[in-house]
């Protein structure tokens, strides 16, 4: 367990400490789910509960399943909720490249019709996944009962794209260093007082470890982003492709109807945790009134819609503020039925 020394001491015993508020039962994602065929790879899937619609869950850029270890319990209670890896993540095999949203969502379909999981689908998508969900929705609108937008991405602004080059770059480094058996790049102490982390700690989630979750997942997560070099190839082209993404949906947006669509917001986009000592400039908040309106265009999706602001989250909702998300799926639940 190389990649759990390389994190140090201090990374370890709050591996340990998050046990005491950690999600019960999480440790489901510390370990394959059902890997399903589709479209020349195998994506592992998390299916709990009964119903239908299927509820289907796609994460945000550096995440998978286990952002929802949370949301999808509750959600489960009421009917058949599947989380799951996109290829390349997590326990997913690599897929093709380039990792384009419209490749995202054949494959994400592929897997639900091989892995007899019917249609139609309410789909949530968080961050980087409002992208995958919304590409599903204009490429197969018949399979789509409902949209939860939970804090979705944007279109990107020329600084963000460099800024992602920038960070592609990192990515790159630190995945080299993996596939060559070197030690892993270390990032400048964080504010706080906070501890240095590896590289591998700081690409995904909103950092490893994460106190929200056990000792085990935060462990078998730790492992696999500094031994699956399949992770960084596979998020890197999907920050490479972002450009193209938001062209594809400028171009292709199709009308649900009436089908129900909710946008959460929480004017903390690209913000991973709340600091109530640190309030936004003037400018971050500038730009934050800037992508709650650009989400509120998103309601012309359908004429069943609505944007559903919250301050007491970062955007990461379902970790920060689960029962929003599971107050939004449930809405659109009853009224896609």
């Amino acid at each position: 367990m190389s990649t759990l020394a390389a994190a140090g001491l201090v990374s370890l015993l709050l591996v340990v400490q998050s046990a005491a508020i950690a999600a019960p039962g999480d440790d489901l994602y510390a370990r394959p789910g059902r890997l399903v065929a589709a479209e020349g790879t195998r994506l592992n899937l998390y299916c709990l509960g009964k119903g239908s619609p299927t509820v289907v869950f796609d994460s945000g850029w550096g995440d998978w399943a286990p952002v929802w270890a949370i949301v999808q319990p509750e959600v489960a209670k009421w009917t058949r909720a599947c989380s799951y890896d996109r290829a390349g993540a997590g326990f997913s095999d690599p897929g093709l490249m380039p990792r384009t949203s419209a490749r995202i969502a054949s494959e994400l379909r592929s897997a639900l019709h091989n892995g007899g999981i019917r249609g139609p689908y309410i789909l949530v998508g968080n961050a980087f996944g409002g992208d995958n969900v919304r590409t599903f929705s204009a490429r197969y609108p018949a399979e789509v009962a409902g949209l939860v937008l939970v804090e979705a991405d944007i279109v990107s602004t020329a600084e963000e794209r460099r800024g992602h080059a920038k960070l592609i770059a990192s990515m790159h480094d630190c995945r080299e260093a993996i596939a060559t058996g070197r030690p892993l790049p270390q990032t400048p102490a964080r504010p706080g007082g906070q501890p240095a982390r590896s590289c591998a700690q700081e690409f995904f989630f909103r950092g490893l470890p994460e106190a929200m979750w056990s000792s085990e997942l935060n462990a078998k997560l730790l492992e696999l982003v500094g031994t699956k070099v399949a992770i960084y190839d596979g998020f890197m082209s999907e920050m490479e492709q972002m450009p193209e993404d938001e062209s594809y949906l400028e171009q292709h947006s199709r009308s649900l109807g009436s089908r129900p669509v909710r946008v959460l917001s929480t004017g903390k986009h690209g913000v991973h945790s709340i600091d109530p000592s640190r309030p936004p400039s003037p400018e971050q908040q500038k730009y934050e009134e800037a992508v709650a309106r650009e989400q509120a265009s998103w309601l012309k999706l359908s004429s069943n819609s609505k944007q559903v602001f919250t301050d007491k989250s970062s955007e990461y909702i379902p970790l920060d503020q689960p029962s929003l998300v599971v107050d939004a799926v449930r809405e659109v639940y009853r009224e896609s039925k």
